[in-house]
């Protein structure tokens, strides 16, 4: 189930919607870091309306160092089960169609800013 906060960044922002592994394999493999927003369900999962706020205020603070799109449904499970990052919601970042990481939940701004360096820096599949 979705939630407007979460439609938002595919209306408002212009992210692709990824419902394919197709998709996913597309937008994680072209040029540059990628982070993917695993929503979960929204329904159960209160803090994903608040990652989809924070979401569009990260990608400015790091001054857009990575694009973003929202896992569809459909890939969901097997999205999470490939890079090991079970919870959601999640930001699942990716260079060159490999996963770096990801970050499970809603994390105060200071872990955010501390952690998404080293994804940026990172050389390759790291945590």
């Amino acid at each position: 189930m979705t939630h407007p906060l979460v439609d938002r960044l595919t209306t408002e922002f212009g992210w692709p919607r990824l419902d394919s592994q197709a998709d996913l394999e597309a937008f994680t493999q072209a040029p540059g870091t990628h982070v993917v927003f695993v929503p979960g369900d929204a329904a159960r999962n209160l803090e994903t309306p608040d990652v989809a706020v924070v979401l569009p205020e990260l990608h400015m603070a790091f001054q857009r160092a990575f694009d973003c799109a929202v896992c569809g449904d459909g890939i969901e499970t097997a999205l999470r089960e490939a890079t090991g990052v079970l919870k959601t919601p999640s930001l699942i970042f990716f260079r060159d169609g490999a996963a770096l990481g990801g970050i499970a939940r809603v994390r105060d701004w200071d872990d955010y800013i501390a952690r998404i360096p080293r994804f940026l820096a990172a050389p390759e599949a790291a945590e």
